[in-house]
């Protein structure tokens, strides 16, 4: 099976078991979702929507950050965690947007990359769920599922997207890399992967070889 053969072999799977999977993360506006992202660094999806409300209720945009008191920022969003950086980038993502993009949030990675606290990552998430084009969200679930699967064999988040890009359709990207962060939360959990159980485990390398150990233990 090739990457691309396993690829749509991956698609089909994983739109049957996930369908259109969305972001996790709540945000009304682009923006909302540079804020909501870059306070998931190192924090789960659900605390940064059980944060966001009150956030975005005193600070409801860019120019509201750009201005805002750092300690009152660090205090709202003390329980995501490393607060005290994550407030300073988020305050000069406000000032950077306002400055340089008239508050108007770019639609493009290079453009993206220059906001204070946006990597590729996040870069990647704004163009792909709000602007609809192409892209890869190589986040920790992304970067240990795609390398169980054979898909690549970099570990650096760069690389691995250029290896995706590759062989995944661009018009499937995003919902993709939506699909196989519920994957991981799901069925090819960190340390304990659910093989036996899994639907993709066919065209899944580790799988194959977890299988074929198996086998062999047993003979």
């Amino acid at each position: 099976m090739t990457k691309k053969e396993k690829v749509e072999f991956l698609r089909e799977k994983l739109c049957e078991l996930y369908g259109d999977a969305p972001c996790t993360l709540e945000y009304k506006d682009p923006f909302h979702l540079i804020v909501a992202a870059q306070l998931a660094a190192q924090c789960t999806d659900a605390r940064v929507n059980l944060v966001t409300p009150a956030l975005f209720a005193r600070f409801p945009d860019a120019e509201a950050f750009a201005g805002a008191d750092t300690l009152e920022l660090e205090k709202l969003i003390h329980s995501t965690g490393f607060y005290h950086n994550k407030a300073k980038n988020l305050k000069k993502c406000g000032q950077v947007l306002l400055s340089d993009f008239g508050g108007v949030v770019p639609d493009n990675i290079d453009d993206l990359l220059k906001l204070p606290g946006v990597g590729r990552k996040i870069a990647n998430l704004v163009v792909g769920d709000v602007f609809g084009k192409p892209a890869i969200v190589v986040d920790t679930h992304c970067k240990r599922i795609t390398g169980l699967l054979g898909l690549t064999k970099n570990t650096d988040p760069t690389k691995i997207e250029k290896d995706l890009v590759k062989i995944i359709p661009p018009e499937y990207s995003a919902l993709f890399c939506h699909q196989i962060v519920e994957h991981g939360r799901n069925l090819c959990i960190a340390r304990r992967p659910k093989c036996a159980e899994c639907p993709l485990a066919p065209a899944c390398d580790f799988a194959v070889k977890e299988s074929k150990k198996t086998k062999k233990e047993r003979a």
